[in-house]
C-alpha cells in the first residue's frame, strides 16, 4: 500500500511537466521563441464557469489596427486542456477593433493564456484563472 501512494507522489511531478511541455510546444508552433510582454489586452473570462464545456471569453488587443500598425493574430491556450492549443484568430487591418469573442472547452480549473501577435512582430500576453465546477474535456 506504501509504495502505491510513493509512486503516485513521484508521478505527480511528471505529470505537471508534462502538461507544461506541451504547452510550451503549443506556443512555440504558434509563435515561434519570440518573448511576450504583459499588458495590452483586455481578457474578460468569469472567475468561475459552472460548465467547462462552454466559457466565455472576450479579448480586445489596444492596436490602432491601421496597415502601419494592427493586430495580425490571437491565440488561446489552456494550460491543463489535453490539448493545450484552444483557438487561433487571424486578423487583418481591415478590422475596427482587435476583438474576439468566443466560447471554450477547458478541463478543469486552470489558467487560459491569450497571445496576440502584431504586425511589427511582437507579442503580447494575458493570463486568466477560471475555476470549472464541471469539466468540459472527456480525456
Amino acid at each position: 500500500m506504501h509504495r502505491r501512494a510513493a509512486l503516485a507522489l513521484l508521478a505527480l511531478p511528471w505529470a505537471a511537466l508534462a502538461q507544461e511541455d506541451a504547452l510550451a510546444g503549443a506556443i512555440r508552433e504558434a509563435v515561434g521563441d519570440a518573448q511576450a510582454a504583459e499588458g495590452g489586452i483586455n481578457l474578460r473570462a468569469p472567475a468561475t464557469a459552472e460548465n467547462g464545456g462552454q466559457v466565455p471569453l472576450t479579448i480586445l488587443v489596444e492596436s490602432p489596427q491601421t496597415a502601419a500598425e494592427h493586430v495580425t493574430a490571437i491565440h488561446v491556450f489552456a494550460t491543463r486542456n489535453p490539448t493545450p492549443g484552444v483557438a487561433s484568430f487571424r486578423l487583418t487591418p481591415a478590422l475596427a477593433r482587435a476583438e474576439v469573442q468566443t466560447r471554450i472547452r477547458l478541463a478543469e480549473s486552470q489558467i487560459v493564456v491569450v497571445l496576440a501577435q502584431l504586425s511589427d512582430g511582437s507579442l503580447r500576453r494575458a493570463n486568466a484563472e477560471i475555476r470549472v465546477t464541471t469539466g468540459g474535456c472527456l480525456t
